[in-house]
């Protein structure tokens, strides 16, 4: 039996796209054993796969002291992997192959780096662009897999999914007699996140047009900003505010019984298709729509970036550029006003009525 190991620390939508690998190795190896090494705050997007066999897990702040890092490297010698594919492929995730014996050690080639050492026995160039409607991020995973494997094209998964417990899919049945719809209001930084009156903006759009409960969804750190937000917005009886998980997999069991959901782009949008829901994703204005926006065919999952809406503000989007971009994006995000957004999301929702109109 081959025992494999997927190196993909953070973050929670890298995790779960990063299941795409379990789906594809199992098709060609169907009894060998599958570990996920994952920090401890992603691993809830990919329990109870049926194609991850254990889930080992750690703390980002842990793993950086020294000490640390080479006793994960020991656990991980000791377990005696086959395979092992680092789509994560930093400094840590490097070390631990390169000490891993692992006979076939699959990684990303650095695009710089002085220092080559025998991190990877198949090093591999991330895909140039996008081919498939997955886009170029699960691509690249896919590439890590058909680098060791013979899989036909044809056979290949490329649809992370989340599995939901019966128990789970239980999951407070009473409180959605009425369509709910989950709003990110918030992005997992400063860097993803629309201003907040532009925020106000669109959630008082959506309840004076649209007849449905609205939950916020924003990380447990951002619980003052919501209220504030909350505190702006109009027609408050119209969002579910006490409707709240804190946890990764208690965001997968609500946003199982949501109708849809609408927000930037990040782990709940990535959460959300693989639970099969229909998403509304606004990008921030340094990402590339062809690496994240997955299976975007402008109907079941739409999307709106202010590079497709104001072109000319954006000088040429190279990673230097996109980077520049990333670390003073107040300008690019003053200029996506709401009404840049209003028209795609008005279409998004009329594909969508069917189920924002009926009860449970």
């Amino acid at each position: 039996m081959k025992k494999i190991l997927v190196i993909q620390n953070k973050y929670i939508g890298d995790v779960l796209i990063a299941s795409v690998i379990a789906q594809n190795i199992k098709r060609v190896y169907p009894d060998c054993h599958v570990t996920y090494l994952v920090y401890d705050y992603c691993a809830g997007v990919i329990e109870n796969h049926p194609h991850i066999d254990d889930i080992l897990t750690t703390n980002e702040s842990w793993l950086k002291k020294s000490f640390n890092l080479a006793s994960l490297v020991r656990e991980i010698r000791h377990k005696s992997f086959d395979i092992i594919f680092d789509p994560y492929s930093k400094f840590q995730s490097r070390l631990i192959c390169l000490f891993s014996k692992a006979p076939i050690r699959v990684g990303f080639k650095k695009r710089k780096f002085a220092i080559s050492l025998p991190y990877y026995t198949n090093k591999i160039s991330q895909v140039e662009k996008k081919i498939r409607a997955c886009g170029k991020s699960i691509e690249d995973r896919l590439a890590l897999v058909l680098n060791v494997v013979d899989l036909k094209i044809e056979h290949v998964d490329d649809k992370p999914k989340i599995y939901l417990t019966d128990e789970e899919q239980k999951y407070e049945s009473n409180l959605f007699e009425r369509p709910h719809v989950i709003i990110g209001i918030l992005g997992s930084t400063p860097e993803k996140s629309l201003p907040k009156k532009y925020v106000v903006e669109i959630v008082n759009f959506l309840t004076f047009n649209y007849n449905f409960q609205i939950i916020f969804n924003y990380a447990p750190n951002q619980k003052a900003l919501a209220q504030e937000i909350f505190e702006q917005c109009d027609n408050q009886e119209k969002i579910s505010i006490d409707i709240y998980e804190n946890s990764i997999r208690g965001f997968v069991k609500l946003m199982g019984k949501a109708r849809l959901l609408i927000a930037n782009e990040g782990g709940s949008v990535h959460i959300a298709k693989a639970l099969n829901k229909p998403t509304f994703t606004i990008f921030s204005p340094y990402e590339l729509k062809d690496h994240w926006a997955s299976f975007d065919d402008g109907e079941f999952h739409a999307s709106v970036h202010l590079f497709e809406e104001k072109p000319e503000i954006f000088p040429e989007m190279t990673r230097q550029n996109r980077r520049k971009i990333e670390a003073n994006p107040e300008i690019y995000y003053n200029a996506f006003k709401p009404e840049l957004v209003f028209p795609k999301l008005k279409v998004f929702l009329e594909n969508h009525k069917n189920i924002l109109n009926t009860s449970n």
